[in-house]
């Protein structure tokens, strides 16, 4: 049984060592870059798959500056087979949409697959939305934080269990489909002197608007529909009241005190 997985991948700051401004948005100076940590682990699955299924191709993706070929290249390290960088300075600062359209046209490009692996969201910008809006794209089914799967033996479907807000669900799914990961999911393995050595080996795509065939202009491409106006660190302007006594009528008592001077309608 042959699988073709594709793993979408994103070099993100590494949020241990990022700092902030307080009235400008991101320290960028010496800023250190990453996998992103739910892509780590998407990847990762894709590669306990390879583990059982030996003829399985693993094929990363990613969008992003020139030094995003460091995190494809760390993904060929750790064993997926080839890549692709999509690089282009008139996509800079894409939002969701236009990063999944950009995505969705790679993997059109790529051809056949089984299934696609993403994060379940990237740790800067934490919107969980390109993995859905890339399987609407393709027009592909969809789980969402998957914490367990299971590729069927007629290698057509899988069964894959997924987290919801108090419990899990189980949920049979014809391929090709779109499973989105997060980072609880499993451990990622660690790289190897002979996978260091074999990535530089493996071949790594670097694609441009135009090599996907998009037409970059002001309706388009390179024109997102929401744009992010500032990054800032949150303050604090208001400062809670602790209630300190042993009385619990009289603590009451001081607590609907408070929330009446909040507007709040009771009568005490």
């Amino acid at each position: 049984m042959s699988l073709k997985i594709v793993v979408c991948v994103k070099q993100v700051p590494d949020m241990d060592k990022i700092r902030f401004f307080y009235d400008n948005g991101i320290v960028v100076e010496n800023l250190y870059n990453v996998l992103n940590r739910d892509d780590a682990s998407a990847l990762e699955e894709s590669l306990r798959i390879k583990d059982t299924q030996k003829d399985t191709h693993i094929t990363i993706v990613t969008m992003g500056p020139g030094e995003s070929k460091d995190a494809v290249l760390e993904c060929l390290a750790l064993g997926a087979d080839d890549g692709v960088v999509i690089t282009d300075e008139a996509l800079a600062d894409s939002d969701t949409l236009v990063t999944a359209e950009v995505l969705s046209a790679a993997i059109r490009k790529i051809g056949d697959y089984n299934l696609i692996f993403t994060g379940r969201q990237t740790i800067d910008g934490g919107t969980a939305q390109v993995g859905p809006q890339l399987a609407e794209l393709l027009d592909l089914p969809q789980l969402t934080n998957i914490v367990g799967l299971n590729v069927e033996e007629d290698g057509k479907s899988i069964i894959a269990k997924r987290a919801l807000d108090n419990t899990c669900e189980t949920v049979f799914l014809q391929m090709p489909c779109l499973l989105t990961v997060s980072n609880e999911f499993n451990k990622p393995r660690g790289m190897s002197l002979k996978g260091i050595r074999d990535a530089g080996k493996k071949v790594v795509n670097v694609w441009t608007a135009d090599d996907l065939g998009l037409k970059i202009n002001g309706s388009g491409y390179g024109c997102p529909p929401t744009r992010v106006k500032q990054i800032f660190m949150p303050t604090h302007k208001k400062r809670g009241r602790l209630i300190c006594t042993e009385d619990e009528k009289e603590a009451v008592h001081e607590l609907l005190k408070e929330l009446k001077g909040s507007r709040v309608n009771y009568e005490i």
